[in-house]
This record gives structure tokens, C-alpha cells and sequence, in this order.
């Protein structure tokens, strides 16, 4: 079974809450629920995290490395745009593929939204795509995962 980390930063817990016209109105309860039974569909152990310090999430992405996470979906939120701490954790951890996500489009936001200190070292971006852009980063590092195994094969 494919084992990947999901997380998500400062005030995603507040999604469903916040911002209503940017985010939609599903609970943060409800977009965990919906990770969790897009994963168990493609037979991925999803672990999903959330927290509001930068510290835990450097920690996290780090512990995918040390207990051999298959790779990870990060929605950084704010910390997108500020935290070089992430990003050099992400860049840390390569080759383990991580993809970054967004639930609103964030180069149709405020200037400071379009600047990802991650994105560099993540195997994609997908954003404004609503929640479903969790599964469809899922999708994505399956993907990934796939091609290279075949072409360790050959």
C-alpha cells in the first residue's frame, strides 16, 4: 500500500469557516473525510496533518523521510509564500515526491499570493481546484510513482 502524508498549514482548519467566497463552504472534517475515502479507493494510507506552526510541518516532512513516506501532499497555506524553512525541508527529502496544494487559485489572488517558496522543489502545483485538488495531487504522485518503478524495471 502506498503510504502518503498529507498536510496542511496555518488556518486550513478554519476552511468552511473563513472566507466562504474563496474556499467553499466544506468543513475542513469534511475535505479530511474526503482524502481519506479517495485514498482508501486507490489503496493509499493517507495521513493527514494540520497545523498553524511552521515547526511541526518542517518536522513532519521530515519524519516522511525517516519512516519511508511514498511522498507527500502539502497545502502550506500562508507559509507558501514566506517560509524558506519549508522549502529547504522539502528540498531535503528529494527524491520523495511531494505536490503542492492549493484550494483557491492563488495567482488570481493579492501579488504576494503568487510567489511559492515551495513550488521549485515540488513535482507539481495544483491550485484552485477546490478540495478535489488533494485527490487530484494524490493522482498525480501515484502517477509519478508508477512511471518510475516501470522504468526502474526495464
Amino acid at each position: 500500500m502506498t503510504k502518503l502524508m498529507i498536510l496542511n498549514g496555518p488556518n486550513l482548519n478554519m476552511v468552511g469557516i473563513r472566507e466562504k467566497e474563496i474556499y467553499g463552504t466544506e468543513s475542513f472534517a469534511g475535505i479530511i473525510r474526503m482524502i481519506q475515502e479517495e485514498a482508501q479507493k486507490r489503496q493509499i494510507e493517507a495521513d493527514c496533518r494540520q497545523s498553524n506552526h511552521e515547526g511541526d510541518l518542517v518536522d513532519w516532512i521530515q519524519e516522511a523521510y525517516f519512516k519511508d513516506y511514498d511522498g507527500i501532499v502539502i497545502n502550506p497555506g500562508a507559509y507558501t509564500h514566506t517560509s524558506i524553512a519549508l522549502a529547504d525541508a522539502v528540498h531535503a527529502i528529494a527524491p520523495i515526491p511531494v505536490v503542492e496544494v492549493h484550494i483557491s487559485d492563488i495567482q488570481a489572488r493579492e501579488s504576494f499570493r503568487h510567489v511559492s517558496y515551495e513550488a521549485p522543489y515540488c513535482l507539481a502545483q495544483i491550485a484552485g481546484h477546490g478540495p478535489k485538488g488533494y485527490v487530484e495531487a494524490m493522482d498525480c504522485i501515484l502517477e509519478h510513482l508508477q512511471k518510475k518503478a516501470s522504468g526502474e524495471r526495464k
